[in-house]
């Protein structure tokens, strides 16, 4: 509860002005009402946070005075204040409104329909719907109470934050602006043409967050139809999570569009995002059903473009989450250097860049903690940051940021790192030269390989869940063993542990496994390129005579009666109807069908500009009292000039007819001649005149035609030129990855050449061992096939090299075994070796053991089959037995 105040001389002149207009509520009045009691309503209400400076106090009061009564929001005054003054504002601005303003004070709750202003020389905040007053920390020049404000309530009131940004100086409350658009609220700016200050407007139009721009008196209107269709879309959604088969028939169809247009599927997105961001623009525009705002987008072009930039949320700022690049400074790239104390050349990717800042932060830790280090190896940083903005892109490659940015940025780096440059800072060549540029689509183009780092940075957030299964392995795959996985602090690798290992999870930073990816596919759906729409080249028609005839005769009957040509659009003749002897006659020399060369004195001027004039303007031109010298004379001709649109097959021709003109007879009151002579002569001046005024008009109007395709030209040209910059990039990029993809794949041919050499060793070494021991082997696969034999086989069968592969019972053999392959095919299936004494059929005597052929994975594939010869052992054990017989019989 609040402390009871003493009545003083303001609170009794307050009073007095509530009694003397009631009303208007004294500012005592709207202190109590506006205390930390009993919420007015239960129900959600937006807060309006208005940020204004220089210039200010005028918008504002404009703005506050037009506020329709009962509107059911907060509004929140932001102005910069003299700090070594006591503010006035709240007395300023309660003239100007029937609703209660209030000077914001510690922990008080906001109340729709009041008006709250900030103090001088504080800092003011919101949490839970209650204001919270703050020592500000940076001095007085380098305060930006608008954007600490903004920023506050985007993160308390989501998509019901409203920002508005008046008169002022500078560039204050565009970064907060920012992030009310991230979060799906709305961002009005004054119209800067009405404006006393416009530096404030235009940054907030020059970085592309404004939804309206109105004049001040207007923007409280706008605002307000705004909150009425608001509860009709969002609201509503929250209390209707159920997706009803019209909105995902709707849904569908607003993709399809996207795609068509920006070759982008935002199908696959989170659909709660998608469904946000198409709410907003609903609401901007006061519909109410997702099916009208399809047929709003069929038939607006550019709103395709602006719900584009809208699911786009390029919303980014230096040192986002300080904690997070504190800890890789100090833990992952210092472990990153010390691990090649050599030098070496790393590679980092920031996919989703936006506008760069989070590239350039990158840059900027890394060269920090190199220059801390002072490593002697010569040690670089190759940064490719990509975005699917190429607006955001070509802001990113230039490098130039608001004076706002010293929010973010500690005064240190601000020296060391940026250049101010006409109230601007543009990040220094040194860094700038780190990072490359290019426009790029996570889900559809290849990725990047070989990387020491990959920063993708709340981003996954916006993503459904099957996109963010494609994109872990994703990054897995172009991250080098050991590399760094850095994620938004919201961030997390969900199921895939056995890709990435944590190194911090609270900071969200990983390191790649040394795990392969058998059970994962790094697929990319086929890229669908914009659909635009190209100058069809009308082929002009050549019908043939006949039907040139029909068609001229049905039209000169239906429009004209008098004489007329048909002629192309450069005056080449095609059909003649009635008499033109008096207007046109052949030229002398070579025969030239051409009306421009066939038209007599006083017809061929006019003649050069109409025609020009008839296919451009598509509108019938009439020139009168033409005096054309004919052989008979002087004759007065009306001539009459239209380009043809209908029938399709004289399209992009041109109608001229000749109308002759009575002459006026001279009045009989003329009593000399000399007067006569002084009028026809000022009659023809006068018609000089007005023939010289039209071509000029004439001239004027080609030379503005001129210079608006040469502006136009131009404009291509500069886009063309960056297009090839941008291009010129991405073949720089494409070639580094090439010659990543050479190094990488000379690694392997070098690791399958040791593979081949060791084989090739071994296969030697086996040989030689089994030469050695002078035993007949012989190996048989699974189907009792030659797999491979010693040189000593041969002796007991008819095998040669091109044997192998060939059954064992196709090859002739010396042995008198019979059962050979039975017992064969019995040690397989019982996996119980055979050993027996075979003799031969010349009477030598072999021990013949088969015997199951194991791989190293302890696997059965085949029988070894071993012959030792055991003859001189037979005819031991004969010599012994006849010997033993001669003794028994002695």
């Amino acid at each position: 509860m609040a402390k009871p105040v003493q009545p003083k001389k303001a609170d009794i002149i307050a009073v007095k002005r509530q009694v003397a207009n009631p009303g208007i509520k004294s500012v005592k009045t709207v202190k109590s009402a506006a205390a930390p009691a009993t919420a007015r309503t239960a129900r959600p209400f937006p807060i309006v946070a208005i940020g204004a400076s220089a210039g200010g106090l005028e918008a504002l009061e404009l703005f506050l005075r037009h506020v329709p009564a009962d509107c059911g929001m907060a509004f929140v005054v932001i102005q910069h204040l003299d700090p070594n003054h006591k503010g006035m504002m709240p007395e300023l601005l309660q003239r100007a409104t029937a609703m209660p303003v209030a000077q914001a004070k510690n922990r008080m709750k906001v109340q729709p329909g009041c008006v709250y202003v900030i103090p001088p020389n504080r800092d003011l905040s919101i949490l839970h719907d209650c204001l919270y007053l703050l020592e500000p920390i940076a001095p007085h020049g380098l305060r930006l109470p608008i954007d600490f404000f903004f920023r506050s309530l985007a993160e308390d009131r989501q998509e019901q934050a409203i920002g508005v940004i008046l008169s002022g100086m500078g560039s204050d409350g565009t970064l907060g602006l920012r992030a009310i658009k991230e979060r799906g609220g709305l961002v009005l700016v004054q119209d800067p043409t009405t404006a006393r200050f416009d530096s404030m407007p235009r940054s907030v139009i020059e970085a592309g967050l404004v939804d309206i721009m109105a004049t001040a008196d207007e923007l409280p209107l706008r605002i307000a139809d705004y909150v009425l269709h608001f509860p009709v879309t969002t609201i509503q959604r929250q209390i209707d999570e159920v997706e009803t088969e019209e909105q995902t028939s709707a849904f569908d169809k607003i993709c399809i569009l996207l795609r068509n247009r920006t070759g982008h599927d935002f199908s696959l997105y989170k659909k709660s995002t998608v469904y946000r961001r198409i709410e907003r623009r609903m609401t901007i525009h006061q519909l109410d059903h997702i099916s009208n705002y399809v047929h709003f987008l069929r038939e607006n072009t550019q709103e395709i473009d602006l719900l584009f930039k809208e699911l786009l949320i390029g919303v980014t700022r230096f040192f986002r989450d300080p904690v997070s690049w504190a800890c890789l400074q100090e833990r992952i790239l210092p472990d990153l250097l010390a691990a090649y104390p050599m030098g070496a050349a790393f590679r980092a990717w920031v996919a989703g860049c936006s506008t760069g800042e989070e590239a350039y932060t990158l840059a900027i830790a890394f060269r920090e903690v190199h220059e801390k280090l002072k490593l002697p190896g010569r040690y670089s940083l190759q940064i490719f940051a990509t975005d699917l903005d190429p607006d955001a892109i070509a802001k990113a490659r230039q490098g130039f940021y608001p004076a706002n940015i010293a929010a973010d940025v500690s005064e240190e780096h601000l020296r060391r790192y940026f250049v101010e440059n006409d109230g601007r800072y543009q990040v220094g060549k040194e860094i700038r030269e780190m990072v490359v540029f290019a426009p790029h689509n996570l889900i559809m183009d290849p990725p990047f390989t070989k990387l020491d780092i990959v920063t993708c940075r709340n981003l996954l957030i916006y993503l459904g869940a099957e996109l963010q299964k494609k994109l872990l392995p994703l990054f897995h795959y172009s991250l080098n063993p050991g590399g760094t996985l850095m994620l938004g602090s919201a961030e997390s690798i969900g199921g895939f542990t056995e890709l990435f290992e944590p190194l911090d999870a609270k900071m969200r930073l990983f390191r790649r496994s040394s795990n392969l990816l058998p059970a994962y596919q790094l697929e990319f759906p086929t890229r669908h390129f914009p659909t635009r729409t190209e100058s069809i080249m009308v082929t002009k028609p050549e019908p043939t005579t006949d039907n040139l005839q029909n068609l001229a005769d049905q039209l000169l009957l239906q429009q004209f009666s008098p004489t007329a040509v048909l002629v192309t659009g450069t005056g080449d003749l095609l059909y003649i109807s009635g008499r033109t002897g008096k207007y046109l006659e052949p030229a002398a020399g070579k025969v030239n069908w051409n009306i421009h060369a066939m038209a007599r004195e006083g017809l061929r001027h006019e003649l050069s500009l109409a025609l020009p004039r008839a296919l451009r303007d598509n509108e019938r031109a009439v020139y009168r009292n033409l005096r054309v010298s004919t052989d008979a004379g002087t004759q007065v001709v009306d001539m009459t000039v239209q380009a043809i649109k209908e029938p399709a097959a004289l399209r992009g021709m041109v109608m001229v007819v000749f109308t002759d003109v009575a002459t006026t007879p001279l009045p009989e009151a003329v009593s000399t001649k000399s007067r006569t002579r002084s009028s026809q002569r000022e009659a023809e001046l006068e018609r000089v005149l007005a023939q010289l005024q039209q071509q000029m008009q004439t001239l004027r109007e080609e030379m503005q035609t001129s210079q608006e395709e040469l502006k136009s030209t131009n404009e291509e040209l500069q886009s063309t030129n960056e297009e090839l910059q941008s291009t010129n990039e991405e073949l720089t990029t494409s070639k580094e990855e090439m010659q990543s993809l050479n190094e990488e794949l000379q690694t392997v041919n070098l690791e399958l050449q040791s593979k081949v050499d060791e084989l090739s060793s071994a296969n030697n070494d086996m040989k030689n061992l089994l030469n050695s021991t002078d035993i007949a082997t012989i190996f048989l696969n699974n189907a009792l096939h030659v797999r491979r034999f010693t040189t000593q086989a041969t002796r007991l069968f008819k095998l040669i090299p091109s044997d192998v592969g060939r059954p064992l019972s196709d090859i002739v053999t010396d042995l008198v075994y019979h059962d050979l392959l039975d017992d064969a095919e019995e040690v397989l299936r019982t996996l119980v070796y055979s050993d027996k004494e075979i003799a031969t059929s010349d009477g030598r005597w072999f021990q013949v053991k088969i015997m199951p052929y194991r791989t190293l994975e302890n696997v059965i594939d085949g029988v070894v089959i071993t012959f030792n010869d055991i003859g001189r052992a037979k005819t031991l054990e004969a010599q012994l037995r006849v010997d033993a017989s001669n003794n028994t019989k002695e």
